[in-house]
């Protein structure tokens, strides 16, 4: 459930006209529901009830932007990031150190001494020589880090190839079968606090079998290693859980999801971790453009929107589908290509698609787009970057500017050799 809905004939983002955000801010432009975020976030931590102690990490590469996280904040969830850049953002979103998740397979030595001197709460280590370093950068403070090994259990999430993580050629993880011995000889480091393991086998599953897979050769590799005397405090289940973009489309749902997590979790006695992302932010943003042309095509007409795949990567990434709908619908229906203005035949949202009819000047969104929308947009063709909107009821406010092309241009420079 989203709050992006018609009144009156019109796409309004709960109580404010989409045609009222595109009036003042201009298009393309991301408009998000706090009332949407909300209700995910609070479906999310309901459905996981049932498994008992949990902590619920939100995967700030999802949708990062700080007002964002600041719902998210207030819903009392905590931050998953795989950078520098985003464990800042969550801090000054609000967000408690301690509550942080450090994911991520190339943390830099400054990035883990920087997220040791802010106190953060856990860290995924990828690999064995990570563990090392971070042990030394923590004994040196006299410290201790709080950490888990991410485990690859070489499961297929039958997702997209370039979102499966969990699969043993991924670059993600320690393969399953050498995870004991990488486990005890981290275990011994004076800096290290190795309290438990961690998983994550990919983005947008739509089906709860092979993250029961997974789950289940985590549960006997934490049997191992209690067997071999190391005490496991925490699971790390990771996110994954996939949202509909196409309209008609059944996931399983959160409640679904955790009933699951009980069954196959119930006797490991340990603090279960979470790091929702999609299934929190997609459904809870749009992607509001204008359309500049229909162009006669040689078999279908050609809607050319003022967003492009700068704008929104995935269809060009990943093949990926939007939902298109006219901000005022009229009841008739085309058939036809959309596009953007980039200069890329990549810059293609759909072919052949039956959509509202629209005209030169009409408002339109593509749904579902508030995860790896804005997060992944470019200045590519030297295009101003993407603003962003919140609405909260009958008000809005725009949470990130758009940056325009000359702003971008005057942060570059001529050398002198070059100069006249």
């Amino acid at each position: 459930m989203d709050h992006f809905s018609l009144v009156d004939g019109a796409l309004h983002c709960e109580g404010v006209p989409l045609a009222a955000i595109a009036d003042a801010v201009g298009t393309p432009v991301y408009v998000y529901s706090t009332a949407t975020f909300e209700r995910h976030a609070r479906v999310f931590r309901e459905g996981l009830a049932p498994a008992g102690d949990v902590h619920l990490a939100y995967a700030i590469k999802a949708n990062p932007n700080l007002a964002v996280l600041r719902v998210l904040a207030r819903e009392g969830y905590g931050a998953d990031v795989v950078s520098g850049g985003e464990l800042a953002r969550a801090l000054a979103a609000g967000i408690p150190a301690k509550d942080v998740v450090f994911s991520g397979v190339g943390k830099t030595v400054g990035e883990l001494s920087t997220a040791l001197d802010v106190g953060l709460g856990q860290f995924n280590l990828e690999l064995e020589e990570e563990g090392v370093v971070l042990a030394g950068l923590a004994a040196a403070r006299g410290m201790r880090a709080d950490a888990t090994l991410r485990v690859n259990p070489d499961v297929d999430a039958g997702t997209h190839a370039k979102i499966s993580t969990g699969k043993r050629e991924n670059k993600f993880g320690v393969p399953i079968d050498q995870a004991p011995a990488i486990f005890a000889r981290l275990a011994g480091l004076p800096g290290l606090a190795l309290r438990g393991v961690a998983i994550h086998i990919g983005s947008q599953l739509s089906e709860l079998a092979p993250l029961e897979a997974a789950y289940a050769r985590i549960g006997a590799l934490v049997a191992e290693l209690r067997a071999a005397g190391h005490p496991i405090e925490r699971v790390d289940l990771g996110g994954g859980l996939g949202v509909p973009y196409r309209a008609g489309e059944v996931f399983p749902s959160p409640a679904e999801y955790g009933a699951m997590v009980a069954r196959v979790t119930k006797g490991w006695g340990v603090r279960l971790m979470f790091e929702p992302g999609r299934v929190i932010a997609g459904n809870a943003g749009v992607l509001l453009t204008k359309v500049i042309w229909v162009k006669p095509g040689a078999i279908n007409p050609y809607v050319i929107v003022d967003a492009a795949m700068n704008d929104l990567a995935r269809p060009a990434m990943y093949d990926a589908w939007h939902d298109f709908e006219a901000v005022s619908p009229s009841g008739a229906r085309m058939t036809a290509n959309i596009a953007g203005p980039v200069c890329e035949s990549g810059d293609t949202f759909a072919m052949a698609r039956d959509i509202d009819t629209v005209k030169s000047g009409d408002l339109a969104i593509f749904r579902t787009a508030g995860a790896y929308g804005a997060t992944m947009a470019s200045t590519y063709n030297s295009r101003a970057l993407v603003p962003e909107v919140l609405v909260d009821g009958d008000r809005f406010a725009v949470v990130a500017d758009r940056i325009l092309p000359e702003t971008i241009l005057a942060a570059e420079r001529i050398p002198d050799w070059l100069k006249a």
